[in-house]
């Protein structure tokens, strides 16, 4: 479990890096790992399942975790947007904000 602590908070830091230099495609990547990361803490601390892929995730965010399933999953449009379109600075500060509100709802529990 410590492991994804530290990925998240790697994330993090590069997502920031990222974020300074307006590299927002990079930035949004890194942001949205770590919010990946952050649902398969939760996923695992409750129920001892580590998802192995995204459709595995989803699924179980849906069922057991719904209201961060709306958010993550409307965050994933974004970011896959981002392969093939250049992704604005608004966009990559929704999931650096939202990477750290899962960030801390983790560390509170």
């Amino acid at each position: 479990m410590n492991e994804l602590l530290d990925n998240i908070n790697e994330f993090l830091e590069s997502g920031e890096d990222n974020l300074k230099k307006e590299r927002f495609n990079a930035a949004i990547s890194d942001f949205f790992k770590a919010i990946v990361v952050a649902c398969d803490y939760m996923i695992y601390r409750d129920m001892k399942i580590l998802p192995k892929n995204h459709s595995e995730r989803f699924s179980l965010l849906n069922k057991y975790f719904k209201e961060i399933y709306g958010e993550v999953s409307s965050l994933f449009i974004i970011y896959t947007n981002s392969y093939n379109f250049k992704i604005k600075k608004e966009d990559a500060l929704k999931a650096k904000n939202y990477a750290y509100k899962l960030e801390s709802f983790i560390n509170k529990k």
